[in-house]
């Protein structure tokens, strides 16, 4: 992650915003926002992607990286600090939350899956018309796939549980279409709304492997369900599927769902259009084509899991 200055960088505070200005006396300022713990995929994807642009990193611009540790309800705030740091530019994987913080300085989205306009957050993808564009991924039209391909790598798979944020436009979406996913498959769907993070631990913490067959993330990082998720299967054995090879990572089983990293790349475009003096108003929103499959073979051999060859052979990233 070199070159990625994080959280409260001091090198942002106190500079006043450059983009624009007809000649820049230092590098253009990015903040970049995540409710994750860290510099995720497609930030270190946006950083890779302006460098094959041609941008050199500290000299022509520097990434900030903001991250609230699965605390969504803390990245308004945030932005809202960046917002009065004079950054120049705002890349986020939660732009939903932080759209309210400035009507003025661009805000690129990626590294997400969601539907820009639904949640309101453009008028439509071909134009945004505001101050915001990016890169998604749609995961509600791959929600009934990941479920396909969670049965492929568990074919014994009857009862899945799904804890979701009722208080999430993108989770109750999603569950709905997970609902008729499930139904069709002949998959018991077990759903787990829940409000609050308490509530959420203590849903994972209840639940045993007799119970259900694996969990689905719902996607997102909201009240931590993902984080508890991972402890569950941990404790109990119990197969999971994310949308996020970045739980792969951290021992989830398998994951299917965009690649971060690409929406990143993809998004460095658009940054780049932006530094060049187009408004994000009339820059298309973009949809990342690329689609991942991963698979952790070392928590599948803890859970006495064997995999199909034929489900291994389709697999993009294999952690072993």
């Amino acid at each position: 992650m070199g070159g990625l200055a994080l959280a409260g960088t001091a090198g942002f505070l106190g500079l006043p915003s450059r983009l624009g200005a007809a000649e820049r006396t230092g590098p253009v300022l990015i903040g970049a926002l995540t409710d994750s713990w860290g510099p995720t995929p497609a930030i270190v994807g946006l950083r890779d992607g302006l460098v094959e642009l041609g941008y050199r990193e500290n000299e022509q611009f520097v990434i900030g990286v903001r991250f609230t540790q699965g605390n969504v309800a803390d990245l308004p705030a945030a932005a809202r600090e960046l917002v009065q740091q004079g950054v120049d530019i705002i890349f986020t994987d939660s732009p939903k939350e932080v759209q309210a913080a400035t009507s003025r300085i661009p805000i690129v989205f990626g590294g997400g899956s969601i539907d820009p306009v639904r949640l309101g957050l453009v008028q439509s993808f071909a134009r945004p018309g505001g101050n915001i564009t990016g890169v998604t991924g749609l995961t509600l039209e791959l929600a009934p796939k990941r479920l396909e391909v969670f049965r492929e790598i568990i074919p014994s798979l009857k009862r899945v549980l799904l804890p979701y944020d009722v208080t999430d436009s993108n989770n109750v979406a999603e569950a709905r279409v997970y609902r008729d996913a499930a139904r069709r498959l002949g998959i018991v769907l077990v759903e787990k709304p829940v409000q609050s993070q308490e509530e959420a631990q203590a849903t994972l913490a209840q639940i045993r492997k007799g119970d259900v067959d694996g969990i689905l993330h719902p996607g997102g990082t909201s009240l931590n369900i993902s984080g508890f998720i991972l402890e569950a299967a941990a404790l109990r054995g119990i197969p999971t599927l994310f949308s996020n090879t970045w739980y792969v990572e951290r021992g989830g089983l398998a994951s299917y769902g965009p690649d971060n990293y690409a929406s990143g790349k993809l998004a460095a475009r658009l940054v780049d259009k932006i530094l060049k003096g187009a408004n994000p108003a009339g820059i298309p929103v973009e949809v990342n084509p690329k689609l991942e499959l991963a698979i952790n073979l070392k928590t599948a051999r803890t859970f006495g899991l064997t995999i199909a060859p034929e489900v291994l052979y389709r697999a993009d990233r294999i952690f072993r």
